[in-house]
């Protein structure tokens, strides 16, 4: 698995909320239901997502695709000053309600997955959002903006045609479908943009392309159980210690065992959470030899015990 297919494992659509906005001026939908990722395309005219804050209003024009990064709501319009009431405020899955908390009105259920304030509007709009989970997850979110754009689709363009296709199907597995549709999305999205020239990508996705470094830190990710030292990371490089150890913390920030010692922490959160294996189990799973010594990295990294991890995790899923 490569790096960033790893670091997505957990972004995943299931259920949530799916639809399309058709929308005439003047118009606003706001999205309040506390979803980490929303990702947002243009299918059909022009408008602005407001993310709110000290973050600016960032254009969207035909076939554009945006991801939203972060809980906090947000604003769709065509008013970058937000002068306009939102028609709808989205709340959850399939939950809309009114700016003031009621019942939205029957006329702006326009059909199967979609909303709106009129079937023939000049603007149309794809909306999805994403549930995310896992520090794995969490490394590649964390370094990305509150907005980020793909411009006329891109390499989605595809895959968001195929998913518009989707949209008012009804039949057998349909939502299962349009959830895979939505992964795809947001993978060849991120994909596409990392790629640009106004991408700001972490380190180590930017070290993935170093002959000497990317190869290091694709064993790294492939096998974080193996005993790892600088020294045999380095003749699996092909370079002398010094040279690799100096060219990897250049280029993705830490040193080697600094950055080894994080990604096997956040494989060992993750699979607390995801598994039901001892700690013994998953701490040789990802490279330590004792629950003890996992116990120990994990709590001066993260502030607490392998055991509380998943007992806290747990209780939250409940």
């Amino acid at each position: 698995m490569d790096a960033l297919a790893s670091l997505l494992y957990e972004v995943r659509s299931d259920g949530a909320l799916f639809s399309r906005n058709i929308v005439t001026p003047p118009w606003a939908v706001r999205f309040a239901g506390r979803t980490p990722l929303t990702l947002v395309s243009t299918l059909r005219g022009e408008g602005w997502v407001v993310p709110g804050g000290d973050a600016a209003p960032v254009a969207l024009g035909p076939g554009d695709v945006a991801i939203v990064v972060g809980a906090e709501p947000f604003t769709l319009t065509d008013d970058a000053g937000l002068r306009t009431r939102p028609l709808y405020v989205v709340q959850g899955p399939d939950h809309c309600t009114t700016d003031d908390g009621g019942e939205i009105s029957a006329d702006l259920m326009l059909g199967l997955r979609t909303c709106g304030n009129s079937q023939d509007g000049p603007t149309v709009l794809l909306t999805g959002s994403y549930q995310v989970g896992g520090r794995v997850s969490a490394r590649l979110l964390g370094t990305l903006p509150r907005v980020l754009v793909v411009r006329h689709g891109g390499r989605p363009g595809p895959i968001l045609d195929l998913t518009v296709a989707e949209i008012t199907r009804d039949d057998p597995g349909q939502q299962a479908v349009l959830d895979r549709l939505l992964d795809l999305l947001l993978l060849s999205t991120l994909r596409e943009w990392f790629a640009g020239p106004e991408a700001d990508p972490p380190g180590w996705y930017r070290a993935l392309g170093d002959p000497v470094t990317g190869r290091a830190l694709r064993l790294i990710h492939d096998g974080p159980e193996r005993p790892w030292t600088v020294t045999a990371l380095a003749e699996e490089a092909g370079v002398s210690r010094a040279t690799f150890a100096r060219r990897f913390s250049e280029l993705v920030g830490k040193p080697p065992m600094a950055y080894l010692t994080d990604w096997r922490l956040a494989l060992a959160a993750d699979l607390l959470v995801r598994t039901e294996a001892t700690v013994e189990s998953i701490a040789r799973q990802v490279g330590y030899q004792s629950a003890f010594g996992l116990s120990v990295a994990f709590h001066r990294v993260y502030g607490t015990r392998p055991g509380r991890h998943r007992a806290s995790a747990t209780r939250t899923a409940c």
